[in-house]
């Protein structure tokens, strides 16, 4: 018998009992389905057994780990019906692109039509798969015997993942005749993923899921054109450097030489750059540039390049800051907790912007504030503007795209972009790679940089940054004039000797352990390339330093 402890309360049970079992045992006690149990600080699929004293606790599919986990098990689900529907054929042709809203977009090569009978097969086998509940059969194999078995289900990227693969075995799941790898954990058995719908979108797929808020409701899919064609773009950027997957960028690493595909990444980058800046030139109207994005998209040194090629068009632009509007301390709303609430729109003084704005738009001079951090008041030290013909102002901040923000102001003195950092690098055509993960390693960096924040600090307030993205942000990116896509194919080789120091820096049995884990295994994937051969002006900058915009 073990002795199992959770929240508070010890029970035995025999050992071999699964943590499914107990799971069902007080699933009535959570709002949502149980995913995974933590055992002693480890994180562990239900479908392990207990063998020793120990204390649990249950993640449900409305925590981040437990949606993850929920996403790649039917996003298996899934390829493991288009292997029954299409006589074992197809899987190798499919790509897990990129997620939009509750949507993952699944590309599809040539020598499979995509058509609503194909799709209406896959749907159909899905829940068949669900009724027959089959197990997620997980396997830890060498890494010869998995590759082996990767080459006649012909998943070469796969294989050339586990050429750089520095432990010599490698855990494979199985769902009846269908292997596959996945960089993560799963659900016990397909009799868990009851929420989901494949539709045919543009030439490829949509599997649309639940969200995180919703778990047990399939998410609303909405229009998303403007960032399904920014996505579309960095695809194609990648296809055209060959390097689709991290075994395609390690590749590369080894038998070519990166400041090539440094220099061409950054190149493809500034084109894009000066093309927005055409665009803003070409509307005579445009006195606003209003940018937004998540945390570590990197709007600030988008911000400065763009201002450079503005001024090749004549333009005079002028960097504001949204955080400059900040209302006094004593005047900040606060949040459920009582904490302060900087990320809200309450908490910037939206009139006062307003009016500064639409006088500068008049003719009028204008003195700007800027914001004290360290004593929490808005501060006025002589920064007169007055806008002459080719001035224009570039103004960044998280509520740049909420129209509440300008509302004074006329559409057609403004530009709106929306900045984000959508990686288009798969780890293999079936594990994606999820733009928060890049954001927030980004972020564990800068921050340890320029503030000596320690990465478990970093990880802690993510949550709540996060929450504040989905509420504040997310939102209003449809109605950006245009987006930019920050992410650089080559980036988290260059942060890889960066973050790991810092992640291996907190200890097991801390809150942020598991998820400094699952950092690190993730950036095992990747071969390191240095910062030095990055451009000065290079986004990555702002996070690795010795950039020439002085971040």
């Amino acid at each position: 018998m073990a002795r199992v402890t959770m929240n508070g309360v010890a029970k035995e049970y025999a050992a071999g009992t699964t943590y499914e079992e107990i799971a069902k045992e007080v699933q009535s006690e959570y709002d949502s389905p149980i995913a995974l149990v933590t055992v002693n600080g480890k994180m562990r699929e239900l479908f392990k057994e207990v063998q020793d004293d120990c204390r649990i606790e249950f993640n449900t599919l409305s925590s981040d780990v437990g949606h993850k986990t929920y996403v790649r098990s039917a996003i298996m689900l899934m390829l493991k019906a288009m292997y029954d529907v299409t006589d074992h054929v197809s899987v190798d042709k499919v790509k897990v692109e990129f997620a939009i809203g509750p949507g993952y977009y699944c590309s599809v090569q040539e020598g499979l039509t995509v058509d609503q009978d194909l799709v209406e097969k896959i749907n159909t086998r899905m829940r068949e798969l669900v009724k027959e509940d089959y197990p997620y059969a997980k396997r830890s194999l060498p890494i010869y015997e998995a590759m082996k078995i990767f080459r006649a289900q012909k998943m070469e990227d796969k294989c050339k993942l586990f050429k750089y693969r520095r432990s010599s075995s490698v855990n494979v799941y199985k769902l009846g005749d269908y292997y596959d790898y996945y960089y993560g954990y799963m659900l016990p058995s397909t009799g868990y993923v009851q929420y989901f719908d494949v539709i045919q979108y543009d030439k490829g797929l949509m599997l649309i899921l639940p969200e995180k808020k919703e778990p047990t409701k399939i998410g609303f899919f909405g229009p998303y054109d403007v960032l399904y064609r920014s996505m579309q773009q960095s695809t194609e950027w990648g296809k055209m450097q060959d390097i689709e997957t991290v075994g395609d960028l390690n590749d590369y690493i080894c038998k070519h030489n990166i400041e090539d595909l440094i220099l061409v990444q950054e190149a493809m980058q500034e084109r894009r750059i000066g093309e927005i800046a055409s665009e803003i030139a070409s509307r005579p109207g445009v006195k606003f540039v209003m940018i937004a994005g998540p945390s570590s998209s990197g709007k600030t040194t988008f911000s400065h390049r763009l201002s450079v090629q503005l001024r090749s068009y004549g333009l005079k632009p002028h960097p504001i800051g949204l955080d400059d509007y900040y209302r006094n301390r004593e005047e900040t709303p606060r949040d459920e907790h009582g904490n302060f609430d900087f990320e809200c729109l309450e908490a910037l003084d939206v009139a006062q912007f307003n009016k500064d704005m639409l006088a500068l738009l008049e003719g009028q001079t204008v003195e700007l504030p800027s914001f004290n951090f360290k004593t929490g008041k808005r501060e006025y030290k002589g920064n007169f503007k007055t806008l002459g013909p080719e001035d224009i102002l570039v103004i960044e901040g998280i509520h740049g795209l909420n129209e509440k923000m300008s509302e004074s102001l006329p559409a057609t003195s403004k530009y709106k972009i929306y900045i984000s950092a959508l990686t288009s690098l798969n780890i293999d055509q079936h594990n994606r790679i999820p733009v928060t993960d890049a954001r927030m390693l980004r972020r564990i960096v800068r921050d340890a940089r320029t503030r000596n924040t320690p990465a478990k600090a970093t990880i802690a307030m993510w949550y709540s940054v996060r929450r504040g993205e989905e509420k504040y942000i997310y939102p209003f990116q449809e109605q950006a004039d245009t987006t930019f896509n920050s992410a650089l194919i080559y980036e988290l080789a260059v942060l890889k000797q960066f973050a790991e120091p810092l992640l291996f820096d907190i200890e097991p049995g801390e809150p942020e352990f598991i998820e400094a884990k699952r950092l690190l295994k993730f950036l095992g994937y990747f071969l390191g390339v240095s910062s030095e051969s990055l451009p000065n002006n290079s986004l990555v900058r702002e996070f690795v330093g010795g950039g020439c915009f002085g971040l």
